[in-house]
């Protein structure tokens, strides 16, 4: 398979699904070999024939930027600064997010504004092509200077430290050096500070988030426009006229969507008792299409983030110049990750609204969705899950970036709080799957029970996809099960 070319053209998300769903392997280009050995002998350079302080090549770090390191020490130095930022705890990150940080740091120092050695950059990649994944922790970040201690763990294993998942184990870092007989990178002046320093933890969730959230935006459209003829729903509300007026483009988006895939229905064609729908039904386009449009303004920060240089300080060996700066500050991450977390719970609340209209015994449906109800309480409780999912979300859109801390003896006195933001989209999205699950579970229930009628071709095929893997309720079971196997069910779901 064709190698990808890490040189300095933008990354697209549509690159990056491709690279991790193919299993790509990267190279650095011509051009990304020539800009980091150009950066690193004008540093070299710079080093030899200056004694100039320059904060993290020859200075102590954060609040120590004041301490001076004789030239004997710098290789000390950068090793150090590793070691001791390693301080991530709590659980592991998921792989794909592990996978991503490499991408984005390997993308971040091929501009050669880094300093790093060709030799270390060369070694991030051999751990990308190779399925090498760090063992990165969830909290350690406070999202300015960097990501430290969660970029710590990712590079101890070029010094031969820390723990990698690979081949299906968990092995030390010496282990893994062994095994391909690799030798520890002797890290130079600046690189320990180049690795740490730079907001590829926060981004890698960033973009994992929005392939997540992508997905989940369709499969909301899919499932609500399920639901719209699950409760016999009306079509005007997706009618283009109505949309044209208020020229939202998410909502047009969504609207046009839905109707497309109620094409055919024999449901939402046929003569209408009611003369107006809950908002649950109703406001679809608005509600998911705000959400569409707020991914469309996270997607844009995040691939102008990933496309840049975030660590510190910068060099610039055209115009001899080395710039200490705040380029790792992820404040714009911070934001667009609150942004985010907001805009998918809200997807979650509407689902669970549908949810708690299909089972409340409305549009000549039994109560719960189950025959006998009293002696069977049908879909009751799936709807309680749903709504305590839904409340806790809520504690979730608390915005991380509203907080700030002091950190490196006031050095470090503003901070964007962009990793705990990065996280919790990440439940956040975890969870609208859950939510969406149980709808699915419904509205698959509600159809059934309205045959011989028939939904959509579209509709009717995503519905028996789904029942062979979740059978029709006909008397109380254990719907925890059920649960889990329509999660999974949206989780593996590939649109054609």
């Amino acid at each position: 398979m064709e190698k990808v070319e890490i040189d300095h053209r933008p990354l697209s998300v549509g690159t990056i699904k491709q690279i991790l769903a193919e299993g790509r392997s990267l190279v650095l280009s011509p051009e990304a070999i020539e800009a980091i050995n150009r950066c690193r002998t004008y540093l070299d350079d710079k080093i030899a024939h200056s004694d100039d302080p320059v904060y993290g090549i020859n200075t102590g770090f954060g609040s120590l930027y004041k301490e001076r390191i004789s030239k004997t020490e710098l290789t000390t130095l950068q090793e150090n600064i590793i070691k001791s930022h390693a301080c991530g705890t709590g659980p592991a990150i998921p792989a794909e997010v592990v996978k991503l940080m490499l991408l984005l740091k390997i993308k971040s120092l091929s501009y050669g504004h880094s300093g790093v050695q060709l030799v270390t950059a060369q070694r991030l990649v051999d751990m990308f092509n190779d399925n090498i994944l760090p063992r990165v922790y969830r909290y350690g970040s406070l999202g300015a200077s960097g990501d430290l201690a969660p970029l710590a763990h990712l590079c101890l294993p070029l010094l031969g430290l820390g723990q990698v998942d690979y081949q299906g184990r968990t092995i030390s870092g010496s282990e893994l050096l062994a095994a391909k007989g690799w030798q520890p990178i002797n890290l130079k002046a600046k690189e320990g500070l180049a690795l740490l320093n730079g907001t590829q933890f926060m981004s890698a969730f960033g973009i994992y988030n929005i392939i997540r959230a992508e997905k989940l935006l369709k499969l909301a459209d899919l499932i609500g426009a399920a639901a719209v003829d699950a409760f016999d729903g009306r079509p005007e509300p997706f009618m283009p006229q109505v949309h044209a007026i208020r020229p939202q483009p998410g909502q047009g988006k969504v609207a046009a969507r839905v109707l497309n895939y109620l094409e055919g229905s024999q449901i939402i064609k046929q003569p209408k008792k009611h003369v107006q729908d809950p908002y649950a039904f109703r406001c679809i386009p608005q509600v998911h299409g705000a959400s569409l449009d707020a991914l469309d303004y996270v997607t844009g920060v995040f691939l102008n983030e990933i496309n840049g240089v975030t660590d510190n300080p910068n060099v610039f060996p055209e115009e001899d110049l080395i710039i200490s700066a705040g380029n790792f500050h992820g404040q714009p991450l911070a934001l667009a990750h609150d942004f985010l977390t907001i805009a998918m719970a809200e997807i979650g609340n509407i689902s669970e609204r549908r949810i708690f209209q299909l089972i409340s015994g409305s549009r000549d449906l039994p109560n719960y969705l189950i025959a006998n109800p009293g002696i069977n309480s049908g879909l009751m409780i799936p709807q309680y899950t749903a709504a305590s999912i839904v409340s806790h979300n809520k504690v979730l859109c608390h915005p991380a970036s509203a907080d700030s801390i002091v950190s490196s003896n006031g050095q470090e006195d503003h901070v964007s709080m962009g990793a705990g933001a990065a996280v919790k989209a990440a439940e956040v999205i975890d969870n609208v799957y859950r939510i969406l699950a149980i709808e699915l579970l419904t509205v698959a229930q509600a159809l059934d029970m309205r045959k011989p009628l028939r939904s959509s071709p579209t509709i009717e095929q995503f519905i028996n996809t789904f029942r062979q893997e979740v059978s029709f309720i006909e008397y109380d079971r254990v719907l925890h099960d059920d649960i889990e196997q329509a999660t999974r069910f949206l989780e593996n779901y590939e649109f054609s």
